[in-house]
Protein backbone atom coordinates (compact mmCIF):
# COMPACT_ATOMS: atom_id res chain seq x y z
CA UNK A 1 0.00 0.00 0.00
CA UNK A 2 1.48 3.33 -1.10
CA UNK A 3 0.24 6.48 0.62
CA UNK A 4 0.69 9.17 -2.03
CA UNK A 5 0.51 12.59 -0.36
CA UNK A 6 2.26 14.45 -3.20
CA UNK A 7 -0.89 16.02 -4.65
CA UNK A 8 -4.64 15.67 -4.95
CA UNK A 9 -4.10 15.34 -8.70
CA UNK A 10 -2.89 11.73 -8.33
CA UNK A 11 -6.34 10.25 -7.66
CA UNK A 12 -7.79 7.52 -9.85
CA UNK A 13 -11.45 7.52 -10.94
CA UNK A 14 -13.71 5.60 -8.59
CA UNK A 15 -15.83 2.69 -9.78
CA UNK A 16 -18.90 4.93 -9.85
CA UNK A 17 -17.05 7.59 -11.83
CA UNK A 18 -15.85 5.04 -14.39
CA UNK A 19 -19.41 3.80 -14.78
CA UNK A 20 -20.60 7.39 -15.33
CA UNK A 21 -17.98 7.80 -18.08
CA UNK A 22 -19.08 4.60 -19.82
CA UNK A 23 -22.73 5.67 -19.76
CA UNK A 24 -22.11 9.29 -20.81
CA UNK A 25 -24.06 10.80 -23.68
CA UNK A 26 -21.63 12.58 -25.97
CA UNK A 27 -21.48 14.74 -29.06
CA UNK A 28 -19.10 17.21 -30.67
CA UNK A 29 -18.40 19.95 -28.14
CA UNK A 30 -16.75 22.20 -30.73
CA UNK A 31 -20.19 22.30 -32.34
CA UNK A 32 -21.57 22.83 -28.79
CA UNK A 33 -23.49 19.56 -29.23
CA UNK A 34 -22.14 17.42 -26.40
CA UNK A 35 -25.07 16.90 -24.00
CA UNK A 36 -22.89 15.99 -21.02
CA UNK A 37 -20.70 19.08 -21.42
CA UNK A 38 -23.76 21.29 -21.91
CA UNK A 39 -25.37 19.83 -18.77
CA UNK A 40 -22.23 20.38 -16.71
CA UNK A 41 -21.86 23.96 -17.90
CA UNK A 42 -25.49 24.75 -17.09
CA UNK A 43 -25.29 23.03 -13.71
CA UNK A 44 -22.18 25.00 -12.72
CA UNK A 45 -23.56 28.32 -13.98
CA UNK A 46 -26.77 27.75 -12.00
CA UNK A 47 -24.85 26.70 -8.89
CA UNK A 48 -22.80 29.89 -8.84
CA UNK A 49 -25.59 32.13 -10.14
CA UNK A 50 -23.58 33.15 -13.20
CA UNK A 51 -24.83 33.49 -16.75
CA UNK A 52 -22.69 30.95 -18.58
CA UNK A 53 -19.87 28.45 -18.32
CA UNK A 54 -17.19 26.84 -20.48
CA UNK A 55 -15.56 23.45 -20.03
CA UNK A 56 -11.75 23.50 -20.37
CA UNK A 57 -9.18 20.74 -20.32
CA UNK A 58 -7.34 22.03 -17.24
CA UNK A 59 -7.31 24.71 -14.58
CA UNK A 60 -4.29 26.34 -16.19
CA UNK A 61 -6.19 26.55 -19.47
CA UNK A 62 -9.28 28.07 -17.88
CA UNK A 63 -7.16 30.63 -16.00
CA UNK A 64 -5.18 31.54 -19.11
CA UNK A 65 -8.31 31.77 -21.26
CA UNK A 66 -9.84 34.09 -18.66
CA UNK A 67 -6.78 36.33 -18.35
CA UNK A 68 -6.29 36.70 -22.09
CA UNK A 69 -10.02 37.36 -22.60
CA UNK A 70 -10.19 40.04 -19.91
CA UNK A 71 -7.06 41.93 -20.98
CA UNK A 72 -5.22 43.50 -23.90
CA UNK A 73 -1.46 43.21 -24.59
CA UNK A 74 0.43 45.70 -22.42
CA UNK A 75 -2.07 45.57 -19.55
CA UNK A 76 -1.04 44.76 -15.99
CA UNK A 77 -2.40 41.93 -13.85
CA UNK A 78 -2.32 42.15 -10.05
CA UNK A 79 -1.83 38.86 -8.17
CA UNK A 80 -0.10 37.37 -5.15
CA UNK A 81 3.61 36.58 -5.63
CA UNK A 82 3.14 32.82 -5.19
CA UNK A 83 -0.25 32.51 -6.87
CA UNK A 84 -0.72 29.69 -9.34
CA UNK A 85 -1.38 32.03 -12.29
CA UNK A 86 2.04 33.62 -11.74
CA UNK A 87 4.13 30.83 -10.22
CA UNK A 88 2.95 27.65 -11.94
CA UNK A 89 1.54 28.55 -15.35
CA UNK A 90 4.72 28.79 -17.38
CA UNK A 91 4.77 32.57 -17.76
CA UNK A 92 1.37 32.38 -19.44
CA UNK A 93 0.30 35.86 -18.38
CA UNK A 94 3.12 37.25 -20.51
CA UNK A 95 3.16 34.59 -23.23
CA UNK A 96 -0.57 34.17 -23.84
CA UNK A 97 -1.98 37.58 -22.90
CA UNK A 98 1.02 39.84 -23.49
CA UNK A 99 0.53 41.34 -20.03
CA UNK A 100 2.91 42.07 -17.21
CA UNK A 101 2.32 41.03 -13.61
CA UNK A 102 2.30 43.15 -10.46
CA UNK A 103 2.92 40.69 -7.65
CA UNK A 104 2.09 41.36 -4.00
CA UNK A 105 3.32 39.67 -0.82
CA UNK A 106 0.24 38.15 0.74
CA UNK A 107 -0.70 36.50 4.00
CA UNK A 108 -0.37 32.78 3.20
CA UNK A 109 -1.23 33.55 -0.42
CA UNK A 110 -4.05 36.01 0.28
CA UNK A 111 -3.96 39.68 -0.65
CA UNK A 112 -6.29 42.43 0.55
CA UNK A 113 -8.04 45.49 -0.79
CA UNK A 114 -5.59 47.93 0.82
CA UNK A 115 -2.65 46.28 -0.93
CA UNK A 116 -4.41 46.29 -4.28
CA UNK A 117 -5.34 49.98 -3.96
CA UNK A 118 -1.69 50.99 -3.70
CA UNK A 119 -0.85 49.13 -6.92
CA UNK A 120 -3.47 50.54 -9.30
CA UNK A 121 -1.54 52.57 -11.86
CA UNK A 122 -2.64 56.12 -12.74
CA UNK A 123 -3.88 56.95 -16.23
CA UNK A 124 -0.39 57.63 -17.54
CA UNK A 125 0.96 56.53 -20.96
CA UNK A 126 4.26 55.71 -19.27
CA UNK A 127 2.59 53.09 -17.08
CA UNK A 128 0.88 49.82 -17.89
CA UNK A 129 -2.90 49.89 -17.75
CA UNK A 130 -4.08 48.06 -14.62
CA UNK A 131 -6.82 45.80 -15.90
CA UNK A 132 -7.24 42.66 -13.82
CA UNK A 133 -6.95 41.31 -10.29
CA UNK A 134 -6.54 37.55 -9.78
CA UNK A 135 -7.18 35.83 -6.45
CA UNK A 136 -6.60 32.15 -5.60
CA UNK A 137 -8.86 30.25 -3.20
CA UNK A 138 -7.71 28.08 -1.61
CA UNK A 139 -4.10 29.20 -1.86
CA UNK A 140 -1.87 26.30 -2.87
CA UNK A 141 1.47 27.66 -1.65
CA UNK A 142 -0.34 29.31 1.26
CA UNK A 143 -1.09 25.86 2.67
CA UNK A 144 -4.70 25.63 1.56
CA UNK A 145 -5.66 28.90 3.24
CA UNK A 146 -9.14 30.33 2.62
CA UNK A 147 -10.21 33.89 1.94
CA UNK A 148 -12.76 35.55 4.20
CA UNK A 149 -15.70 36.39 1.93
CA UNK A 150 -15.88 39.84 3.58
CA UNK A 151 -12.41 40.68 2.26
CA UNK A 152 -13.35 39.39 -1.19
CA UNK A 153 -16.36 41.73 -1.20
CA UNK A 154 -14.08 44.65 -0.27
CA UNK A 155 -11.79 43.75 -3.18
CA UNK A 156 -14.78 43.50 -5.54
CA UNK A 157 -16.03 46.95 -4.47
CA UNK A 158 -12.55 48.37 -5.04
CA UNK A 159 -12.38 46.78 -8.49
CA UNK A 160 -15.80 48.15 -9.41
CA UNK A 161 -14.77 51.63 -8.25
CA UNK A 162 -11.64 51.59 -10.41
CA UNK A 163 -13.01 49.70 -13.40
CA UNK A 164 -10.98 46.54 -12.81
CA UNK A 165 -11.94 42.95 -13.56
CA UNK A 166 -11.80 40.40 -10.72
CA UNK A 167 -10.98 36.76 -11.56
CA UNK A 168 -10.82 33.81 -9.18
CA UNK A 169 -8.53 30.84 -9.63
CA UNK A 170 -10.80 28.45 -7.75
CA UNK A 171 -8.75 25.30 -8.33
CA UNK A 172 -9.73 24.13 -4.85
CA UNK A 173 -12.78 26.33 -4.40
CA UNK A 174 -15.00 23.49 -3.25
CA UNK A 175 -12.51 22.82 -0.45
CA UNK A 176 -12.93 26.43 0.62
CA UNK A 177 -16.73 26.23 0.41
CA UNK A 178 -16.81 23.12 2.58
CA UNK A 179 -14.34 24.55 5.11
CA UNK A 180 -15.98 27.97 5.47
CA UNK A 181 -19.61 26.96 4.84
CA UNK A 182 -19.94 29.79 2.34
CA UNK A 183 -22.25 29.43 -0.64
CA UNK A 184 -21.28 29.17 -4.28
CA UNK A 185 -23.75 31.99 -5.02
CA UNK A 186 -21.76 34.39 -2.82
CA UNK A 187 -18.71 33.72 -4.97
CA UNK A 188 -20.68 34.09 -8.18
CA UNK A 189 -21.81 37.52 -6.99
CA UNK A 190 -18.27 38.62 -6.10
CA UNK A 191 -16.30 37.74 -9.24
CA UNK A 192 -16.48 38.58 -12.92
CA UNK A 193 -15.08 35.13 -13.74
CA UNK A 194 -14.25 31.95 -11.82
CA UNK A 195 -12.19 28.92 -12.76
CA UNK A 196 -13.17 25.73 -10.92
CA UNK A 197 -11.04 22.56 -11.22
CA UNK A 198 -12.42 19.06 -11.03
CA UNK A 199 -9.11 17.20 -11.21
CA UNK A 200 -7.98 17.98 -7.67
CA UNK A 201 -10.08 17.39 -4.57
CA UNK A 202 -13.10 16.24 -6.55
CA UNK A 203 -11.11 13.36 -7.98
CA UNK A 204 -11.71 13.68 -11.73
CA UNK A 205 -9.05 12.69 -14.29
CA UNK A 206 -9.11 16.09 -16.02
CA UNK A 207 -11.18 19.20 -16.54
CA UNK A 208 -12.08 22.65 -15.30
CA UNK A 209 -15.04 24.96 -15.80
CA UNK A 210 -14.77 28.69 -16.45
CA UNK A 211 -17.72 30.81 -15.31
CA UNK A 212 -18.78 34.33 -16.28
CA UNK A 213 -21.21 36.42 -18.27
CA UNK A 214 -22.62 35.24 -21.60
CA UNK A 215 -20.56 37.86 -23.45
CA UNK A 216 -17.38 36.84 -21.65
CA UNK A 217 -17.92 33.13 -22.33
CA UNK A 218 -18.56 33.77 -26.04
CA UNK A 219 -15.18 35.50 -26.20
CA UNK A 220 -13.59 32.79 -24.08
CA UNK A 221 -14.72 30.10 -26.54
CA UNK A 222 -12.62 31.78 -29.21
CA UNK A 223 -9.60 31.94 -26.89
CA UNK A 224 -10.01 28.29 -25.93
CA UNK A 225 -9.97 27.38 -29.61
CA UNK A 226 -6.76 29.34 -30.16
CA UNK A 227 -5.18 27.48 -27.21
CA UNK A 228 -6.08 24.15 -28.81
CA UNK A 229 -8.76 23.44 -26.23
CA UNK A 230 -11.63 22.68 -28.58
CA UNK A 231 -12.12 19.00 -27.76
CA UNK A 232 -14.71 16.85 -29.47
CA UNK A 233 -16.46 14.16 -27.38
CA UNK A 234 -15.46 15.83 -24.12
CA UNK A 235 -18.61 14.49 -22.47
CA UNK A 236 -16.74 11.43 -21.21
CA UNK A 237 -14.73 13.78 -18.99
CA UNK A 238 -17.66 16.07 -18.23
CA UNK A 239 -19.51 13.01 -16.93
CA UNK A 240 -16.84 12.55 -14.25
CA UNK A 241 -17.39 16.14 -13.10
CA UNK A 242 -21.16 15.63 -12.96
CA UNK A 243 -20.58 12.51 -10.88
CA UNK A 244 -18.17 14.36 -8.57
CA UNK A 245 -20.65 17.18 -7.95
CA UNK A 246 -23.14 14.63 -6.67
CA UNK A 247 -20.77 12.37 -4.76
CA UNK A 248 -17.43 14.01 -3.90
CA UNK A 249 -18.14 17.47 -2.49
CA UNK A 250 -19.33 16.78 1.06
CA UNK A 251 -16.63 14.14 1.56
CA UNK A 252 -13.97 16.87 1.24
CA UNK A 253 -14.48 17.35 4.98
CA UNK A 254 -12.81 13.95 5.45
CA UNK A 255 -9.75 15.17 3.56
CA UNK A 256 -9.65 18.23 5.82
CA UNK A 257 -9.80 16.01 8.91
CA UNK A 258 -6.94 13.87 7.62
CA UNK A 259 -4.87 16.99 6.94
CA UNK A 260 -5.45 18.28 10.47
CA UNK A 261 -4.35 14.93 11.91
CA UNK A 262 -1.17 15.07 9.83
CA UNK A 263 -0.54 18.68 10.84
CA UNK A 264 -0.95 17.87 14.53
CA UNK A 265 1.48 14.95 14.25
CA UNK A 266 4.06 17.15 12.54
CA UNK A 267 3.69 19.85 15.19
CA UNK A 268 4.45 17.30 17.90
CA UNK A 269 7.62 16.05 16.20
CA UNK A 270 10.84 17.60 17.57
CA UNK A 271 12.43 17.63 14.11
CA UNK A 272 9.74 19.89 12.62
CA UNK A 273 10.33 23.62 12.90
CA UNK A 274 7.07 25.04 11.54
CA UNK A 275 3.67 23.94 10.23
CA UNK A 276 1.41 26.42 8.44
CA UNK A 277 -2.14 26.57 9.82
CA UNK A 278 -4.15 23.71 8.33
CA UNK A 279 -7.51 24.89 7.00
CA UNK A 280 -8.29 22.44 4.21
CA UNK A 281 -6.42 19.53 2.59
CA UNK A 282 -2.89 20.93 2.26
CA UNK A 283 -0.15 20.69 4.89
CA UNK A 284 3.02 22.74 4.40
CA UNK A 285 5.86 22.50 6.89
CA UNK A 286 9.56 23.10 7.47
CA UNK A 287 12.08 20.88 9.20
CA UNK A 288 14.42 22.09 11.89
CA UNK A 289 17.67 23.80 11.01
CA UNK A 290 20.25 21.43 9.57
CA UNK A 291 17.75 18.74 8.58
CA UNK A 292 17.76 17.71 4.93
CA UNK A 293 14.26 17.65 3.35
CA UNK A 294 15.40 15.16 0.71
CA UNK A 295 16.65 12.78 3.39
CA UNK A 296 13.30 13.11 5.18
CA UNK A 297 11.46 12.32 1.93
CA UNK A 298 13.74 9.33 1.28
CA UNK A 299 13.10 7.83 4.71
CA UNK A 300 9.35 8.13 4.25
CA UNK A 301 9.54 6.73 0.71
CA UNK A 302 11.16 3.61 2.17
CA UNK A 303 7.95 3.21 4.18
CA UNK A 304 5.77 3.70 1.06
CA UNK A 305 4.85 7.28 1.99
CA UNK A 306 5.24 9.89 -0.76
CA UNK A 307 5.45 13.68 -0.37
CA UNK A 308 7.37 16.48 -2.07
CA UNK A 309 9.19 19.76 -1.55
CA UNK A 310 7.88 23.10 -2.81
CA UNK A 311 11.08 25.01 -2.02
CA UNK A 312 14.52 24.27 -0.61
CA UNK A 313 13.00 24.48 2.88
CA UNK A 314 9.30 23.67 2.67
CA UNK A 315 7.60 20.33 2.20
CA UNK A 316 3.99 19.67 1.23
CA UNK A 317 1.49 16.91 1.92
CA UNK A 318 -1.95 16.79 0.36
CA UNK A 319 -4.89 14.63 1.40
CA UNK A 320 -7.45 13.47 -1.14
CA UNK A 321 -9.96 10.90 -2.28
CA UNK A 322 -7.45 8.03 -2.36
CA UNK A 323 -6.05 8.66 1.13
CA UNK A 324 -7.58 6.27 3.66
CA UNK A 325 -7.56 6.61 7.48
CA UNK A 326 -5.08 3.75 7.75
CA UNK A 327 -2.67 5.64 5.50
CA UNK A 328 -2.82 8.66 7.79
CA UNK A 329 -2.23 6.42 10.80
CA UNK A 330 0.70 4.78 9.01
CA UNK A 331 2.26 8.19 8.42
CA UNK A 332 1.70 9.26 12.04
CA UNK A 333 3.27 6.05 13.36
CA UNK A 334 6.19 6.26 10.93
CA UNK A 335 6.82 9.91 11.79
CA UNK A 336 6.81 9.12 15.48
CA UNK A 337 9.63 6.65 14.95
CA UNK A 338 11.76 9.00 12.83
CA UNK A 339 14.61 10.71 14.62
Amino acid sequence: MIADFRSDTVTKPTEGMLKAMMQAQVGDDVFREDPSVNLLEKKMADLFGMEAALWCASGTMSNQVAISTHTRPGDEVICEQESHVYYYEGGGIAFNAGCQSRTLVGDRGKINASQILTCINPDDPHRAHTALVCLENTSNRGGGSCYDIKEIIKIKELCDLHGLILHLDGARLFNALVATQETARNYGDAFHSISVCFNKGLGCPAGSVLLGSEKFIRQAIRKRKVFGGGLRQAGYLAATALYALENHVERLATDHLHARQIGEALQRHPGVKMVLPVETNLVIFELGDGRDPQDFIKKLREKNILLLTISNKRLRMVTHLDIKPEMVEHFVTTLRNLE
